[in-house]
């Protein structure tokens, strides 16, 4: 197993420190865009098809879908409680579009979230990184980015292979465009390309 270096963030001139964190922060800004072109190119066949499992032993792509936008609100909650969350979705009840929007608007509150953790200084108000009641509590910062991105990441690929195994394939030059990055970063409106 690899293991840290000495160096870490914390010891990096100060610099070098902020330009990881806008790195970071442009990343994660691209994150939402990609749930973004799943759902806008989603068949909505598959929106609700039961998962190839026995009846109700799985997620539907809707269930996925809020559960990724409803665990950014138990994040928000726990460590920014200062900042407006959106409404919930209930997975049994929410359409493509209410997930989009709502996608939408925890993504720009977790960019903000985000934003005050890395690069808030001694006055950010974003300290703790709380998952929720069954995990322990971590400090704000690079780590806190990692899981929300690995998070989302994770759920991408089931709804993915769900769409394929329900027999609603997402065509390749969609699903593909997740990993155009530079594409992204410019559909983002970012002045930089990945770095």
């Amino acid at each position: 197993m690899a293991r840290p270096s000495k160096a870490s963030t914390a010891n990096l001139p100060g610099e070098s420190a902020c330009e990881l964190a806008a790195v970071l922060l442009e990343t994660y800004s691209v994150n939402d865009a990609m749930n973004q072109l799943l759902l806008a190119h989603l068949d909505p066949r598959a929106w609700r098809a039961e998962p190839p499992r026995a009846r109700g032993s799985g997620r539907t792509i809707a269930a996925i879908f809020a559960h990724l936008h409803n665990s950014r609100l138990v994040w928000l909650k726990n460590s920014a409680p200062h900042l407006k969350c959106p409404g919930a979705l209930d997975p049994y009840r929410c359409t493509m579009k209410q997930a989009a929007a709502a996608h939408s608007r925890s993504a720009e509150q977790c960019l903000v979230m985000l934003n005050d953790a890395l690069t808030g200084g001694k006055k950010r108000r974003v300290s703790k990184f709380s998952r929720g009641s069954w995990a322990p509590v971590w400090p704000a910062g690079g780590a806190m980015f990692a899981y929300m991105f690995s998070h989302e990441a994770h759920h991408r690929g089931q709804i993915l292979m769900l769409a394929h195994q329900s027999g609603y394939r997402i065509p390749p030059n969609v699903w593909g465009r997740i990993w155009q990055w530079d594409r992204l970063w410019r559909e983002a409106g970012l002045k930089t390309r990945p770095r």
